[in-house]
């Protein structure tokens, strides 16, 4: 493989998810609890919850938009309610903010430092972090979000917009995610060499095809491998 630049997932590559998520959650709850309490006593977290997930099951003309099904769902807790009109830019930035309050593995920053230092990295995420905000923003030369590309990974036109924003062919770009459906299987159709990383060590599910060209356990390994191949 040569490479020439690099598409990198976001969430659980660089920093784990769940914890913000979780935070973001229980401070638009705490939110509501003080502004609108009878909007938090009729939605609690694990209702909102269930709540977004029938909004995405409803809407899934929307599956690549998490930030409108997030709209949504706030709009429907209010109208339950019989409130008109859910703040919606209020209660936004509440869980926004939180939600991009992440911390990242230990790896991720040094490693992402030495790769930028030498390849264009692209972000590529299904997600909606915002890289300004988290301070990562300056290490990457674009940032491919599923929201405004209007698909989401597996889906190879994610991929290769990336690449042509990048003004690299496919075949020069590695594609690195925690996912092994999205990120792998997406990356190798849409024709991106693929990095696996794997920081629990699973087996390749074998029902998903072939394995990913890397398997690696961290980002620092990922930053070992690439300036080995420079090197030769």
């Amino acid at each position: 493989m040569r490479i020439r630049a690099l598409t990198l997932d976001l969430d659980d590559t660089l920093w784990p998810v769940l914890p913000a998520l979780e935070s973001a959650d229980r401070e638009l709850d705490a939110y509501l609890r003080t502004h609108h309490p009878e909007v938090a006593a009729r939605w609690p977290i694990a209702a909102m919850r269930q709540l977004r997930a029938q909004v995405a099951a409803e809407r899934l003309d929307l599956a690549h938009d998490f930030t409108t099904q997030r709209h949504l769902t706030m709009r429907r807790a209010f109208a339950a309610c019989g409130l008109e009109e859910a703040p919606i830019e209020a209660l936004w930035e509440v869980y926004y903010a939180a939600r991009n309050r992440v911390e990242l593995f230990a790896d991720a920053l040094p490693a992402l430092e030495r790769i930028t230092a030498h390849w264009p990295v692209a972000s590529l995420t299904n997600g909606n972090a915002d890289l300004t905000r988290i301070g990562i923003h300056a290490h990457f030369r674009c940032h491919v979000c599923a929201r405004d590309t209007g698909v989401g990974k597996p889906d190879a036109r994610i991929f290769l917009e990336a690449a042509q924003r990048l003004g690299v062919a496919p075949g020069h770009i590695l594609h690195v995610g925690d996912d092994p459906f999205l990120d792998v299987c997406g990356a190798r159709d849409a024709g991106l060499p693929t990095a696996w990383i794997n920081r629990e060590r699973k087996p390749w599910p074998s029902e998903l095809g072939s394995p990913p060209d890397l398997d690696l356990p961290d980002m620092g390994a990922l930053a070992d491998w690439l300036e080995r191949q420079r090197e030769g």
